[in-house]
């Protein structure tokens, strides 16, 4: 891991730019921390840092208020990492579907998904290995958001990840609900009741697959983009709760 930028967003948020390789990333730290801070993974769509950095960076000064270390990574294909030529095809045989308002198949959301999830998820590992490195990071660590399904992998494959924040999405392949039934962190799901891009019935079948003891839905009246705030403060409850 390298930095390459650092800057404050105020007086209690320390931002940094790094690579990891290839890959770029974004690492948030309280600027007023006085032992290694837990750390919360921030999931994304995959849309590139750039597009996504309000959103993240709110999200990162908002846990840093409570004490938390955040970072992210560019997803593969996305931002200015390299092309993806099969995903972006698969992306285009999505919108296309969608446009036409017609079903998306299976094979379209397995293209599209798993490969991200096969190739995103040792990076994010790799990345959690350099940051837990780093004097000012401690542990435990939780993920939140982003593509459902690198988080159901994260939790079933990472056992340093100790909870996780999932936002519902129905672009998951049948695989993953196999993977859901053998995750067993504890879950805080947030579903928009009228997400428009969002299949409501197999967001609520994955949350019944997920194997965890400790899993609450928190569901909300709204489209995509409308999530109440206190949504947010929820999340951010749960994460006290599991990672003070």
């Amino acid at each position: 891991m390298q930095f390459t930028a650092e800057h404050r967003l105020d007086d209690n948020v320390l931002e940094r730019g790094f690579t990891l390789g290839e890959i770029p990333g974004l690492l948030w730290t309280p600027g007023s921390a006085s032992a290694p801070a837990p750390l919360i993974l921030l999931g994304h769509p995959p849309l590139g840092l750039r597009r996504m950095y309000p959103r993240l960076a709110a999200r990162a000064q908002h846990s840093a208020a409570q004490g938390f270390a955040t970072a992210t990574i560019e997803l593969p294909g996305s931002g200015d990492r390299p092309r993806w030529p099969a995903v972006e095809q698969a992306r285009a045989d999505l919108r296309r579907a969608m446009e036409a308002g017609e079903p998306v198949g299976d094979e379209i959301v397995d293209a599209l998904v798993l490969p991200l999830v096969d190739r995103a998820v040792p990076e994010w590992q790799a990345a959690l290995d350099a940051l837990l490195a780093l004097p000012e990071i401690g542990g435990p660590v939780a993920y939140s958001g982003g593509v459902i399904s690198i988080g159901i992998r994260l939790a079933l494959v990472e056992p340093r990840i100790s909870a996780a924040v999932l936002f519902a999405g129905s672009l998951v392949p049948r695989a993953m609900f196999e993977e859901a039934r053998r995750v067993t962190i504890p879950l805080h799901v947030l579903l928009q009741w009228d997400d428009e891009g969002n299949d409501r019935q197999a967001a609520l079948d994955l949350f019944d697959a997920f194997g965890s003891e400790e899993k609450s839905l928190h569901a909300n009246m709204g489209g995509h983009t409308g999530v109440p705030q206190f949504a947010g403060e929820l999340a951010a409850q749960f994460f006290t709760r599991h990672l003070s």
